[in-house]
């Protein structure tokens, strides 16, 4: 018995299991907010400051942007970044800087960079924070820990 499979049926079959196969990893981005406050901070700090990052990340891509912006802090802010990785009330090291090293930092803060494949793991599990530096609070004013929808 001879079987003959039509190239019209074989093209798109294989087409749809490519698809099928690749869908899951491609990912589509996410976006979300984070509250800074400096309840968040570990150990609190008493402040009437307050913040809101806006994030958005590419699982696929690893890329990563963000808008900050920040209202009543006792000073200037220093700098800004991402660390981790820690659990929410604990601290960590610095994982990505926000704003540009010894520049003037403008509100809102905004960016972009593209995460290790390490760093994305550590962020997409709810392992980073953000953290808003003044003079006053070298140690950071307003904080905030990341947990991404899927985290």
């Amino acid at each position: 018995m001879n079987i003959r499979i039509s190239r019209r049926l074989v093209i798109p079959l294989a087409l749809m299991g490519v698809a099928l196969w690749a869908g899951p990893t491609l990912a589509a981005p996410e976006s979300f907010q984070v509250q800074l406050t400096g309840a968040q901070q570990a150990p609190a700090v008493t402040t009437d400051g307050m913040g809101t990052a806006d994030l958005t990340f590419n699982p696929s891509t690893r890329m990563l942007s963000w808008t900050i912006t920040y209202s009543m802090l006792s000073g200037p802010v220093l700098m800004a970044h991402m660390h981790g990785p820690a659990a929410e009330g604990k601290n960590a090291k610095v994982a990505l800087w926000l704003t540009k090293r010894g520049s003037p930092v403008h509100n809102p803060i905004k960016g972009k960079a593209k995460l290790t494949a390490a760093q994305a793991k550590q962020f997409e599990a709810g392992r980073w924070y953000i953290n808003i530096h003044t003079k006053a609070h070298p140690g950071g004013e307003i904080r905030g820990q990341v947990t991404p929808p899927g985290g």
